[in-house]
């Protein structure tokens, strides 16, 4: 059974890469250029952070993730999304994860604060291997 692999963006914070490492799968770092150029060879899933604290004029979205999915086969092959965030941010809390999703028709898999607890790994592992076995179980389109 293929598993799918995990594209997200890390600021020089390292939170997010941290939880990325921790989910036991294929990752790739959009922070790296060739990564960001490149394209999923199959389903794949977003890791994205949400950076905006308030200011309207600032995009939530960091831009290696709107250069990633500027590919047309990289949007067509999204399957689903997961957003980390910061609380403090309120009504932008999770944003970046959510304008996606709903750009992309694609679900919001699973969301975390910061670096995430031991469940929320726990927790998005078996929602990611749940998701693997719905994709190998789909008629081949």
């Amino acid at each position: 059974m293929r598993v799918t692999p995990v594209y997200y963006y890390s600021s020089a914070s390292g939170l997010v890469r941290s939880f990325a490492q921790r989910l036991e799968r294929p990752v790739h770092d959009l922070a790296q250029r060739d990564v960001r150029l490149s394209e999923a060879d199959g389903p794949w899933v977003l890791l994205t952070p949400s950076y905006k604290t308030g200011n309207d004029a600032n995009d939530t979205i960091p831009e290696a993730v709107r250069r990633f999915l500027r590919s047309e086969v990289n949007r067509r092959r999204l399957v689903g999304v997961i957003g980390s965030g910061n609380r403090n941010f309120g009504r932008y809390y999770q944003d970046a994860a959510r304008h996606v999703a709903r750009a992309s028709g694609r679900p919001v898999l699973f969301e975390f604060e910061l670096a995430g607890t031991p469940w929320d790994v726990e927790e998005c592992r078996r929602i990611l291997a749940d998701l693997d076995a719905a994709l190998a179980a789909a008629p081949a389109v």
